[in-house]
């Protein structure tokens, strides 16, 4: 299985871009994605954004992480 994490673009070079996914700035490819654009979401996967998405779907997405992850020493 795999999980890909929803990102804010920043800032975009030629073969990187600068995102922002729950509070973290991370530079990752978008060579699968060549025409994202800054203020666009993508889904990152290993350092990859693998996918644009729209940003409803980015923020449903990242509300969801964000509560996986403050429940996870929960239970």
């Amino acid at each position: 299985m795999c999980l890909a994490v929803p990102a804010k673009v920043l800032e975009r070079g030629e073969f990187t871009a600068k995102v922002e996914s729950l509070g973290n700035i991370l530079e990752v490819g978008i060579m699968l994605t060549p025409d994202v654009e800054v203020g666009q979401y993508v889904y990152v996967h290993s350092g990859q954004a693998i996918q644009v998405v729209d940003a409803t779907a980015a923020q449903e997405s990242l509300a969801l992480w964000k509560e996986l992850t403050t429940n996870a020493g929960d239970s």
